[in-house]
């Protein structure tokens, strides 16, 4: 049973910065497509950053360069460093990971690929 524990949200002033991560366990976590993504109540899903079982990253317009997504096999972690950060950045994160053999695609921002999800961690930027 896939398991996936965030943690490191929080609150920080705009132009801040947090790194979170994401405690993975029950599968071969390297082969895993795994994401990190955003949602505010009321308001539509939206993917920030996303990785393949090759290290490839994906990212949302709105985040590149300011936020980094990077794995830890060893640890069995998955992080996002976000840097520079915006009022509008304010919500809940949620970790995600993909079940092989399958894979997100060009629209993998929907996330509608990921079939294993964590419970959240709350990031407020405040101005």
């Amino acid at each position: 049973q896939v398991q996936l524990v965030e943690s490191g949200g929080g609150s920080v002033q705009a132009g801040g910065s947090l790194r979170l991560s994401c405690a993975a366990s029950g599968y071969t976590y390297s082969r895993y497509y795994m994401g990190w993504f955003r949602q505010a109540p009321g308001k539509e899903r939206e993917g920030v950053a996303a990785t393949d079982s090759d290290g490839r990253r994906r990212y949302a317009d709105s985040v590149k360069v300011r936020f980094a997504i990077f794995k830890d096999n060893a640890e069995n972690t998955l992080y996002l460093q976000m840097n520079s950060l915006k009022v509008e950045a304010t919500d809940m994160y949620y970790c995600a990971a993909v079940t092989p053999p399958s894979r997100p695609g060009d629209n993998w921002y929907k996330g509608n690929e990921y079939n294993n999800w964590g419970q959240g961690t709350q990031v407020t930027v405040s101005s």
